[in-house]
């Protein structure tokens, strides 16, 4: 009888996951989901490396809107598993400083894996670890970064869809407290970052309440603090902040929602 409840309650989460995301793309939700169903091509990133990293596409793309320069000054918030951490530590070529922040000692262990096996030991050297809560980044450093990388934790619906046991997980409201969590974080990212400075907030989900709606969320709370900027050389769609590539419209690629946003005051 459990059994039977676990799979009746699974079946009710995809109907209601359905119905949630219908609502916010309408027509073009019986698409875009069989597009996320898809198994993702990953792409090789080598540039610099000591051998090649597989990461989608996007992902790659989005990091390359910092435009980070050697020597600055960068914040990887959420940094594990660790593929844009290397696009951005391939940037600054051993110069300035990278601190590569995740909570879970886990994540972080398969971080480090991951860096000390695809960088060379010199680029390595201006790297850091650190396990710190996200939002409360206000209280170990302000105005100490020239780039922020805010890569949050979100319902990653592609996966969703992928494993039945992440579906049975799902709610509507999961995605409403995520949400909560990501302003918190991108707030303490613009804390973060120096006048001038860029922040980019991305994640791989295609809920509008934790990617444009964060960034509302934002501006409402922290007027006059930031512009944002375009999104520039990547196939992705313009929303009313930042823009997503989508995989039934971009090849397959993402999700992947991203936001540059540069600190004014």
């Amino acid at each position: 009888m459990r059994k039977i409840n676990r799979m009746k309650r699974s079946k009710d989460n995809t109907g209601q996951f359905d119905e949630f995301y219908e609502n916010f793309y309408h027509q073009r939700w019986s698409s875009l989901r069989c597009a996320m169903m898809v198994e993702r091509v990953p792409v090789p990133f080598s540039e610099g490396l000591v051998k090649p990293y597989y990461l989608d596409e996007s992902s790659l793309e989005a990091v390359r809107q910092l435009s980070l320069e050697k020597g600055d000054a960068v914040l990887d918030m959420c940094a594990a598993p660790g593929g844009k951490t290397l696009v951005m530590a391939v940037a600054l070529a051993g110069s300035g400083r990278l601190v590569c922040n995740d909570r879970s000692s886990q994540r972080r262990g398969r971080l480090r894996k991951v860096v000390e096996e695809h960088l060379h030991e010199p680029w390595r050297q201006n790297i850091t670890f650190t396990s710190h809560d996200a939002a409360k980044w206000g209280l170990y450093e302000r105005d100490a970064y020239d780039a922020v990388l805010l890569d949050a934790p979100c319902s990653s619906e592609r996966h969703v869809l992928a494993s039945p046991s992440a579906m049975n997980q799902w709610s509507a409201s999961r995605t409403k407290h995520l949400a909560i969590q990501q302003f918190a974080m991108l707030a303490a990212a613009l804390d973060a970052v120096r006048i001038g400075g860029h922040v980019l907030y991305c994640t791989c989900s295609i809920s509008p309440l934790e990617n444009e709606k964060v960034i509302e969320k934002l501006s409402t709370k922290r007027t006059g603090r930031f512009e944002v900027e375009d999104i520039n050389g990547v196939l992705a769609e313009s929303l009313s902040y930042g823009a997503i590539v989508l995989p039934d419209k971009a090849q397959g690629k993402g999700p992947l929602y991203m936001c540059l946003i540069r600190r004014i005051a």
